[in-house]
């Protein structure tokens, strides 16, 4: 049977992006369906994290820029600052899923983000994004700026509240839910567990959350 999963994440938590080499190590071979939700850990108008101040700089040096070190990721903390808003960009998720690109699409803003260091808050840049990705740009552009996303945006927003889901990553492999960044190890019991049809909750990873990241 399809092992169903489901990850949420925010295009600005790094461990989101980190998530992404375990979990496809965890699930090669395996008959699964991925889908990434999407999450806010500061909508509007919630102020946004500052690259510059003491607690990005801190974890960055500490947990981040190691752990990806040790997996041969290369991220870097992105100079925007403040940090953007990600509604635009998620808006824009709910497009790409339309043309079939969702995938491709998450993992780009990701990389775009933690790689490239861009604004994924600023409609040029997202547009930008979109063409490179093969998406009509035009279409996407106008989507957002009218809107035409913002409900299906917000409906995927209230599945993540109803889920209690307060930190990201977090990943929910049929009934068993992951919190945070997981272990390789972690992510093979649980893909294991799932397809035996047996839930748990795992404990949970390092995460952003709400409070920080």
């Amino acid at each position: 049977m399809t092992v169903r999963i489901k990850v949420w994440s925010d295009y600005v938590c790094p461990f989101c992006l980190l998530a992404k080499q375990p979990l496809a190590e965890a699930t090669a071979g395996h008959d699964v369906s991925v889908e990434w939700m999407p999450f806010e850990l500061r909508p509007e108008p919630t102020p946004t994290l500052r690259p510059e101040g003491d607690y990005l700089r801190g974890i960055w040096s500490r947990v981040v820029y190691p752990m990806a070190k040790t997996m041969g990721v290369a991220v870097r903390l992105p100079d925007v600052s403040p940090q953007p808003y990600t509604r635009l960009a998620f808006e824009g998720y709910q497009f790409a899923k339309e043309h079939h690109l969702a995938d491709a699409y998450n993992d780009r803003m990701l990389r775009a983000f933690f790689e490239d260091g861009l604004d994924i808050g600023d409609l040029d840049v997202l547009e930008n994004l979109a063409a490179e990705l093969g998406l009509p740009a035009t279409a996407y552009r106008a989507a957002l700026e009218s809107g035409r996303y913002a409900q299906a945006h917000r409906a995927a927003l209230a599945e993540a509240a109803a889920r209690r889901i307060t930190a990201v990553p977090t990943i929910l492999i049929e009934d068993i839910r992951i919190e945070g960044m997981p272990s390789r190890a972690a992510l093979h019991e649980a893909v294991d567990r799932a397809a035996a049809k047996r839930g748990d909750h795992l404990a949970p990873g390092l995460s952003c959350s709400i409070e920080g990241c």
